[in-house]
């Protein structure tokens, strides 16, 4: 191989790199859950954050649950909802959204937590009077920051006779960050109702979540079964689901559980949308007869 060619197979080879690094980064953000694994696992709590009425503060509580010292950088990001639920990261708003990061200031801006120990970051709202009505949203993103050797690793001897690439995942999730000026006129209904058997045994309820108004929306799932008998069981649970702004819909699937017992071909479905746990009052709901 000449020089030339050495040179061109290198940037292809550069190129290939940081085209992989971009997706493992990605990929990390949208799908990592909140218990992070590899170098260290994080409990949060609150999983989510709503300024509204003279709410001015609040604190995040971390916890590192691992066995690995564990560092966190803490950044703003924004993020886009789809139909499906999934989120994809962003610059620019999309129309009828708005970021809420400028009028949002936390700290600390990182934190390094030995296993067991726990640390709160404070995030805190100011300058109300300068928004209009409506909902603001930003996500306080937590960056894993990787060890360069994991304790009790041996360092593996480099090979100086050709080209080494190391690939590191960077591991990362986001909680979102509300802020609500105004009256909120949210209102939600429930359509496109359908219930899907596989093989005969696997069920699923799929629905649209339907939204309008000012705010997003966010509550619990629940999926009763009704017999022709009229035996009422709980078949389907999801919690913390959330429609957010400038979002009018979303599409939603219910695994159903396979009770003996229940035809899923003959009865009713009784599926309702509510605030969540410890709120009494319904978003929406909606009865659905089976054949």
């Amino acid at each position: 191989m000449n020089v030339r060619d050495s040179y061109y197979g290198n940037k292809k080879l550069v190129r290939l790199v940081n085209i992989i690094s971009s997706l493992l980064s990605v990929f990390a953000i949208s799908s990592v859950p909140l218990t992070l694994t590899a170098q260290g696992n994080l409990l949060l709590t609150p999983k989510r954050i709503v300024f509204e009425g003279a709410k001015r503060s609040e604190e995040l509580n971390l916890v590192n649950t691992g066995k690995d010292t564990a560092r966190y950088v803490i950044s703003f990001v924004q993020i886009r909802m789809k139909q499906d639920g999934s989120f994809e990261t962003i610059l620019q708003p999309d129309s009828a959204q708005f970021f809420a990061d400028k009028n949002l200031r936390y700290f600390p801006r990182s934190v390094t937590l030995a296993p067991n120990e726990a640390q709160t970051v404070k995030v805190q709202f100011s300058k109300k009077n300068e928004l209009e009505p409506g909902e603001y949203r930003s996500h306080l993103y937590f960056r894993s920051v990787p060890n360069q050797l994991p304790l009790g690793e041996p360092e593996i001897p480099k090979d100086t006779t050709g080209i080494s690439i190391k690939i590191t995942p960077i591991f990362g999730f986001s909680i979102p960050v509300i802020i609500r000026v105004g009256e909120n006129s949210a209102a939600v209904s429930l359509s496109h109702i359908s219930v899907q058997i596989k093989n005969d045994s696997v069920a699923t309820a799929a629905l649209l979540i339907n939204r309008s108004g000012n705010m997003s929306v966010y509550g619990d799932i629940s999926v009763d079964h009704t017999s022709p008998e009229g035996k009422v069981t709980r078949v389907g649970t999801i919690k913390g689901l959330a429609v957010y702004t400038p979002n009018t819909n979303r599409y939603l699937k219910v695994a159903l559980n396979k009770s003996s017992g229940i035809d899923y071909r003959s009865g009713r479905l009784h599926i309702v949308y509510s605030y969540p746990s410890g709120k009494a009052q319904r978003l929406a709901q909606e009865d659905v007869r089976l054949n």
